[in-house]
Formats: structure tokens, sequence, C-alpha cells
């Protein structure tokens, strides 16, 4: 009965603190600002960025969160390469036939 009772509380704490996690994750407010030294001197290949976020104005430098496969870098959003990778995010794909 104790070990049944005692994995009752543990599930429903689990289901609780995953519950949680996942309104925090999911929150566009938490966006956090890039500090100078931060941020990634290095061109990214478009098929490793799996998402961006504009960092928010009240941040002391304009930056872009690259959401990586692992993890997240900070990026200059005027660097040449992540303007060329934008553009190539809003072409239509197109056939020739």
């Amino acid at each position: 009965m104790k070990i049944s009772l005692a994995l009752l509380i543990l599930l429903l704490a689990a289901a609780w603190t995953g519950s949680q996690g996942m309104s925090f994750r999911s929150s566009r407010g938490n966006v956090p600002c890039c500090s100078k030294e931060k941020f990634s001197r290095q061109k990214i290949p478009g098929f490793r960025i799996r998402g961006y976020l504009y960092t928010p104005p009240s941040c002391a430098h304009r930056a872009v969160l690259v959401k990586l496969l692992k993890g997240m870098v900070c990026v200059d959003p005027e660097e040449r390469w992540f303007q060329q990778y934008l553009r190539k995010q809003k072409k239509p794909n197109s056939t020739s036939t």
C-alpha cells in the first residue's frame, strides 16, 4: 500500500512539472537578450537551422537567436549569410517541367 501511494505521488509530481515546463517553453515572452561576447561569428549552414527568434527591442544588442538541433546561438541579424538564409526562406518553391 505504501509503495503504490508513493508511486502515485511521484507520477502526479512528474505530470505537474512536465506541464509547467511545457508552458514555459512555449511562452514567447521569455526570449533572452544576447551579449556581444556570445555572438557566433561562424556561418551556420541552413540545413542546421531549426528556427530563429529576434530578441526583444529592450535588449542592448539587436540579435537573432538561431535554434539548432542542439541548443541556440546568438547571431547578428545583419550578417550576410543570415540575410541570404532569410531570402532563401522567403522564395517560393519553383518546379520546372
